[in-house]
């Protein structure tokens, strides 16, 4: 199986070789894994590393007690792809960490799960409060997500070195103290799931529609 180095254990029906059941359930899931972890780290070589990792992870995790598999792999591959690039990049030490909370902890208790809820709801309506629609983009799937600069570019049809302005100016924003515009309900909820889904998930589509379709609906500052 490509990307999997660990031998996987097999099971064998007469004469030919099976996979067993979890590795099966992981090779089912691959390609979708490596489409979440090619979108947050920007590189196929280290794609392939964090499918590595989910693999190896997969392997050690007792399987009895998962009810998703598929939604665990994915979860667990966004995790290590985000991590990956926080690491390389040392980024979310200053102005990223207030704003932008962690992805879920897939032991977290109910309370646990709650309070992150609140605390992504907060943070969601900081940006929108704060950062016009671009900058909030810019800044959400540059720092929150690790996407590369080409990538955001893309999504919000603006260049690269207006890209990396977007952030800057985001960052100034949320250091200052500018005042607060209202916001939408409707928005911020959608903007709040799609965010939990991305963070939680690796569902990352929704997040980059949200915000590229508000981006170009709003005004560029």
């Amino acid at each position: 199986m490509q990307g999997v180095k660990a031998g996987p254990s097999r099971e064998r029906t007469g004469t030919t070789a099976v996979p067993d059941e979890a590795t099966s359930v992981f090779v089912q899931a691959r390609p979708g894994m490596l489409k979440i972890a090619h979108r947050i780290v920007g590189d196929p070589g280290e794609a392939e590393d964090v499918i590595q990792e989910a693999w190896l992870r997969w392997q050690r995790l007792d399987r009895t007690v998962v009810r998703n598999p598929s939604a665990l792999l994915r979860t667990t591959t966004a995790r290590l792809a985000i991590n990956l690039v926080q690491s390389a990049w040392k980024r979310r030490e200053s102005c990223a960490g207030p704003w932008l909370p962690e992805p879920a902890d897939l032991d977290a208790t109910p309370e646990a799960v709650a309070e992150r809820h609140d605390a992504a709801e907060g943070a969601v309506l900081l940006l929108m409060e704060t950062l016009t629609p671009r900058q909030r983009a810019a800044y959400v799937l540059r720092e929150g997500f690790g996407y590369p600069y080409g990538r955001i570019s893309e999504l919000l049809g603006i260049g690269v070195a207006n890209t990396r302005q977007q952030v800057v100016r985001a960052q100034e924003r949320l250091a200052g103290n500018r005042p607060r515009q209202p916001v939408d309900s409707v928005a911020h909820r959608r903007l709040v799931q799609a965010f939990l889904a991305a963070a939680q998930y690796g569902h990352l589509a929704p997040l980059e529609a949200v915000l590229s379709t508000d981006a170009a609906r709003g005004v560029s500052v």
